[in-house]
């Protein structure tokens, strides 16, 4: 089971969030007992900009054994593809093609991802099961 991390659970854990920290934490523990944890280049890039150098970034998700996995030139493309089509039908620019890139990322190259944002992933890419922490199950 490969399970892709969102960068807001990963800012729960290293921000010590009071009110999800401890429900995130929980949820990528029992998710890395299952298998695998990875996250795509956008969520590393997110979460290094909270983190004083690269290496420390680094580190703290080496600790979490969070694997770093590429998107691929075709899941890109479908994230691509969905966000032109959330913009159609007039989405707004708040959420931006990183966001696709994360929900095709685990559509296309994960069984599931581990999220707080549930409705937005349930909206734009359905077939991926979504684990949310702050709704264990």
């Amino acid at each position: 089971m490969i399970t892709a991390v969102d960068t807001n659970v990963l800012l729960d854990l290293f921000g010590a969030d009071e009110t999800y920290g401890e429900l995130s934490a929980a949820a990528v523990r029992s998710c890395s007992t299952e298998g695998r944890l990875v996250a795509c280049e956008v969520v590393w890039a997110e979460l290094g900009s909270v983190f004083s150098s690269p290496d420390d970034a680094s580190a703290a998700m080496s600790r979490l054994e969070v694997d770093f996995s590429a998107v691929e030139q075709e899941t890109a493309l479908e994230a691509g593809e969905v966000w032109r089509e959330y913009r159609r039908k007039g989405g707004t620019r708040a959420r931006l093609v990183a966001d696709f890139l994360v929900g095709a990322h685990a559509a296309r190259q994960a069984d599931r991802l581990l999220t707080r944002d549930r409705g937005f992933y349930r909206s734009y890419f359905s077939e991926v099961e979504i684990v949310d922490p702050a709704r264990p199950s």
